[in-house]
């Protein structure tokens, strides 16, 4: 864990995100929190790990999300070299899909 990013309002944020229910409820509250910029372009990385994951080019990846190659080459960086939450994330959601 990041020790820079860990405070304790961090913390309360991440416990009010961990009490939404649903998409909704996250698209509400996101909207509230953020910038439609903002949130676009954390789902854009998401969207760049998930094609990374599937081994998709720089190329392929910016034809499809709009990344640019700096955008694309942080979020391998994370995936690589970061705290594992992407990876955590993208494993659960194709369990939850491969299960439906």
């Amino acid at each position: 864990m990041n020790s820079k990013l860990k405070d304790e309002y961090t913390d309360k944020l991440f416990e009010a995100i961990l009490e939404l229910r649903n998409l909704e409820e996250c698209y509400n509250f996101f909207e509230d929190l953020g910038t439609i910029s903002e949130i676009k372009a954390f789902a854009q990385r998401f969207a760049v790990a998930r094609m990374l994951t599937e081994k998709k080019t720089y190329k392929e990846i910016h034809e499809k999300t709009g990344a640019s190659e700096a955008t694309i080459s942080r979020v391998n960086r994370s995936l690589n070299y970061g705290a594992d939450g992407y990876r955590l994330i993208l494993d659960r959601l194709m369990k939850k899909e491969q299960s439906k």
